[in-house]
């Protein structure tokens, strides 16, 4: 696909896994990449560099989302390596731990989740509109939770709805601008720093034998479906969820 060049980009979440697997793959297409990270600062320059050492442009913002004063500092740090530049592509992946169930969750982790998965999106959306040029592109990682019920996972796929409500009320809103806004939902996916979770005995059989590709996802099948709707090619798509699972739960195998 390509057709980058010249482009920006903003990846929040991008120190690692998914989003610096999108980060990546958006500055292999062209894009200069503002990875953007919480806490992780050296897992961002990281990021960055792998990116520079491919031939790409990239460069680190930090805040800590979910905090106060967390969208001015985004923000500053954007605009500071725009310097005056719009912003093509904004992609809302960082997000926390999932939450739930509800016999054990509390107020206090709830709200937090909320702040950091739902909260922190909607406002990064608002204060980015400004910077967006007309045809550019907003694309929000949710999750097939949404779509199936997991009791251990109940806030987590509540906050992941919303903003799959949120993609769609904004696609209409935003569409007078050529501006598209979609989502990609991830199934099971191996990263480099998620390994731990899939040890568990029997858990990669039990998820790949409901998955009609018969594997679990990667970082990079995430990254290139992004890719897909930040390009021209995903020009006329707007207001949808992609899931990008590998076909979980669609039934028996034939």
């Amino acid at each position: 696909m390509g057709g980058q060049d010249g482009r920006t980009a903003l990846v929040t979440g991008a120190s690692r896994g998914i989003g610096r697997a999108v980060a990546e793959r958006l500055a292999a297409d062209g894009a200069e990449v503002a990875v953007h990270y919480g806490s992780g600062e050296a897992a961002a320059r990281e990021t960055v560099a792998r990116i520079e050492r491919a031939g790409g442009r990239a460069f680190a913002v930090g805040a800590e989302l979910g905090t106060d004063g967390d969208i001015d500092a985004l923000f500053t740090g954007l605009e500071r390596g725009l310097a005056g530049r719009p912003l093509d592509i904004l992609v809302n992946n960082a997000a926390a731990a999932p939450g739930g169930p509800i016999e054990t969750d509390t107020p206090e982790r709830f709200d937090r989740l909320f702040a950091v998965n739902v909260r922190a999106p909607y406002f990064i959306v608002q204060r980015a509109l400004p910077l967006l040029r007309d045809g550019g592109r907003i694309i929000t990682m949710t999750s097939v939770a949404t779509r199936m019920a997991n009791p251990g996972q109940t806030s987590f796929a509540m906050g992941k709805g919303a903003l799959e409500t949120m993609t769609m009320t904004l696609a209409s809103a935003l569409g007078a601008r050529g501006i598209t806004v979609n989502a990609v939902a991830p199934g099971a996916t191996r990263t480099e720093t998620n390994g731990a979770v899939f040890e568990a005995p029997g858990l990669v059989e039990f998820i790949t034998g409901g998955t009609a590709l018969a594997r679990l996802g990667s970082a990079a099948d995430i990254a290139d479906a992004v890719a897909f709707l930040a390009s021209d090619d995903g020009r006329w798509i707007t207001g949808q969820v992609l899931d990008a699972s590998g076909g979980v739960h669609l039934g028996l195998r034939g």
